[in-house]
């Protein structure tokens, strides 16, 4: 089993982050598409078996009621109706174009996408989200996601059937659909649908989290910090690595 360990954005510098680190999961591809030339400057500046995943654009996923639209910088009122939620619409199909060109930039295996909380698991939204993922190229990208307030049996038939892999926070949960790919987004303490991002993992929370590593078995597995403390809760869990390696 490989485990790959890494933050949601960069907690430091670059440099600093490349020296110390195999992937990262880049955020800023969420609120806004990155100039090609931005992109293809990071790939160079990272070792080449440095691995770049990256958050899907909040146009593919998110309402445009939703507050993260305020940090885009394009004129998303225009928009409403049109984008977000995995609506089968030309401008979501166009974004998820920009999402392929990012991928062959960054070279990235897995794209991320995260639905919000409002998005939830009724007629409408299964809909338009066998519609997406049936109509969408891949060219042998792997599609993570992240559904929030879902049935367990509408979970694992959406990614049964359209192979996804199915995010959890490996702490509190166990994804219901196996992969041989595992993605775990660690966000922090929960208080029933709020999400505490500034708790710091215990060491009790490491030997869950490796002790659910072991069961599951995923040929690869990826552990992306997003809580505050990100950066030295992923650098302990690495030196805990270091001495309880998992194979």
């Amino acid at each position: 089993m490989i485990v790959k360990v890494g933050t949601c954005g960069f907690p430091i510098s670059r440099k600093k982050y490349f020296s110390e680190f195999k992937v990262v999961e880049l955020n800023n591809t969420f609120y806004n598409i990155p100039d090609g030339g931005w992109l293809k400057k990071i790939r160079k500046e990272a070792p080449r078996d440095f691995e770049f995943t990256f958050k899907a654009f909040q146009g593919i996923t998110h309402d445009t009621n939703s507050p993260t639209w305020k940090r885009s910088k394009i004129d998303y009122r225009k928009l409403k109706g049109k984008v977000g939620y995995l609506r089968p619409t030309k401008e979501v199909f166009e974004f998820w174009d920009k999402m392929m060109e990012i991928a062959r930039i960054l070279e990235s295996k897995i794209i991320v996408i995260q639905l919000p909380n409002s998005f939830r698991d009724d007629e409408e939204n299964l809909r338009n989200s066998y519609e997406f993922f049936s109509s969408i190229g891949k060219e042998g990208i792997k599609i993570a996601i992240e559904l929030r307030g879902w049935e367990k049996k509408n979970i694992e038939k959406l990614c049964r059937e359209f192979n996804l892999i199915e995010i959890v926070d490996l702490v509190v949960d166990r994804p219901i659909f196996y992969s041989e790919i595992g993605y775990y987004r660690l966000h922090g303490r929960y208080e029933g649908n709020k999400i505490i991002y500034g708790y710091k993992y215990s060491d009790e929370d490491m030997r869950v989290l490796i002790k659910k590593l072991l069961e599951i078995k995923n040929m690869e597995s990826y552990v992306m910090f997003n809580n505050s403390y990100m950066y030295e809760d992923s650098k302990r869990f690495l030196e805990i690595l270091k001495c309880q390696p998992i194979s």
